[in-house]
């Protein structure tokens, strides 16, 4: 199946002229503000929800620690994606969203650097990470969640400008 894109193909920057994996050499670009935006959800039973939003669940406090673990993941990006570069980070911010009525939880991590390559990856993990860790702590009661939708929102900054998801 032919996918048709509205931008024109470029070249994979993570490989060489030999096609050999490499990390993007950034030395000569500008420092700029770059910020990312990512997002994804968790589905889960009412009473999961019930459970989280109420703070009674046996773990404790489900949204501060899968907070806290969202932070954590976009500070460690570059220890779990091989090619990706070890960042200064200026803020990560992680939002969520319970949705009583899709009986789930949204989460939408920000992430800002001063820098010269873009933190895309680090929202995306983050996002991946905080909802990795709500469904550790409330697996015991309900095994069937579902981690849906995580996707890159908003970009800016940097040589390729504003992205903005549709």
């Amino acid at each position: 199946m032919k996918r048709s894109s509205p931008q024109k193909a470029k070249s994979l920057s993570h490989f060489d002229t030999q096609g050999q994996a490499h990390m993007v050499d950034v030395g000569g670009k500008a420092e700029t503000h770059r910020i990312a935006r990512a997002g994804g959800s968790i589905c889960m039973q009412p009473e999961t929800l019930r459970l989280i939003l109420e703070g009674t669940a046996k773990k404790g406090d489900v949204l501060g620690v899968a907070r806290l673990a969202a932070i954590q993941a976009a500070k460690r990006t570059s220890d779990l994606i091989p090619l990706a570069h070890p960042l200064a980070l200026t803020r990560v911010g992680a939002e969520f969203a319970p949705d009583a009525a899709g009986c789930g939880i949204a989460l939408t991590v920000t992430v800002e650097t001063l820098g010269r390559t873009g933190v895309e990856m680090e929202a995306l993990t983050a996002v991946s990470i905080g909802l990795l860790t709500i469904y550790d702590m409330c697996k015991a009661v309900d095994r069937s969640m579902r981690i849906e939708g995580i996707r890159l929102l908003e970009k800016k900054g940097g040589k390729s400008g504003h992205f903005l998801s549709a």
